[in-house]
């Protein structure tokens, strides 16, 4: 979970507490816990914002901690959909397109290629 904090954080270096507490699927009093452990962890420190906002940003090492994070998840990502034919995966990302766009009806899809049981 700190990593994909870490991950909206880069993103969205603007972001207030609630915002990130959104991104990250979570209550403001359960980030704001979070966010303290990893200022505690030095992954990220506070700066002011405007007014008498306070906004947190990725530290140096939290930077480091936030790219191995992501190339441990490219990895696996990989590993994950090696077995899908590059059609496949095309095939793939557009459905899943489509059920993000607001659940259109998905056609019947063609048959799979080769043998059902994989080998």
């Amino acid at each position: 979970m700190p990593w994909d904090a870490l991950r909206h954080l880069d993103q969205s270096p603007e972001a207030s507490l609630h915002d990130l507490a959104q991104l990250t699927f979570q209550t403001d009093q359960a980030f704001g816990t979070l966010a303290k452990r990893m200022i505690e962890r030095g992954l990220i420190e506070r700066v002011p914002g405007p007014g008498r906002a306070v906004r947190h940003r990725l530290t140096g090492h939290g930077r480091q901690v936030r790219q191995a994070g992501a190339e441990i998840v490219d990895r696996i990502l990989a590993d994950s959909f090696a077995p899908l034919t590059p059609h496949q995966r095309d095939l793939l990302g557009d459905l899943l397109d489509r059920l993000l766009a607001g659940g259109v009806p998905l056609p019947l899809l063609p048959p799979a290629e080769g043998p059902a049981d994989g080998a």
